[in-house]
């Protein structure tokens, strides 16, 4: 009977112990990569259903710090790309309102856990969107020569639509052209440029590029005094 085992143990040994060592490394390896890890990504908040004639007018919304939790090889393939946070605005109207933000709200793998999100909660002002058309004007600066002056601009075109938050829009009197160097100007002379609004929550709708015609004329001579 021991003869029977130590020839059937050393037959084929090297290859048996080749077998045994290649499945302990594959073992160690998955059993490696079962380990729970964690990492923390910063993710986006997406808005979900939000009401068609409402506006964010909060300045700054903010990213969320998602910590999470799995095995490591699923932590270590994970991008910010694979979670989402999401709130959900169908019922949202303007004025302020907080939003909590739970583990519920992360999408992610189902064998990952959220451990952790930051912050917790979200402030943000909504207001109605409003589109009106304002004036563009031209804001054109240089050095003319001896007798050299400005005699009217020509905008083309005239005015441009805007939109955004309601309380934004209404404060906005004028969209203004980049700066217009006319210093070599001295009949008249046309320049192309684009018209902007200071404040980052307005947009402009279908923007376009502004013409701009300077036209100089003599100066009257000062007169003398008797």
């Amino acid at each position: 009977m021991m003869g029977l085992l130590q020839r059937w143990v050393l037959h084929n040994f090297w290859l048996k112990a080749l077998s045994l060592l290649l499945a302990t490394g594959l073992w160690m390896a998955i059993s490696a990569d079962q380990e729970p890890a964690e990492v923390a990504l910063r993710v986006p908040i997406e808005f979900q259903h939000m009401p068609a004639e409402l506006e964010i007018s909060s300045a700054a919304i903010p990213d969320a710090l998602v910590r999470v939790r799995g095995p490591e090889r699923l932590i270590r393939e994970l991008r910010s790309t694979d979670i989402h946070a999401e709130l959900e605005l169908g019922d949202t109207k303007p004025g302020e309102r907080t939003f909590d933000l739970k583990a519920q709200q992360i999408r992610l793998q189902r064998e990952l856990t959220v451990v952790q999100v930051v912050p917790s909660q979200v402030h943000l002002s909504f207001d109605s969107r409003l589109t009106r058309e304002v004036e563009i004007h031209a804001r054109v600066t240089g050095d003319f020569a001896a007798g050299e002056q400005i005699a009217r601009v020509q905008v083309d075109p005239e005015r441009i639509t805007i939109t955004g938050p309601r309380h934004h829009v209404e404060l906005v009197d004028a969209a203004t052209t980049d700066p217009i160097d006319a210093s070599q100007t001295t009949t008249q002379a046309t320049f192309v440029t684009n018209a902007y609004v200071p404040d980052a929550m307005v947009q402009v709708v279908q923007p376009v590029p502004v013409r701009v015609t300077v036209i100089m004329e003599k100066r009257a001579p000062a007169e003398r005094e008797p």
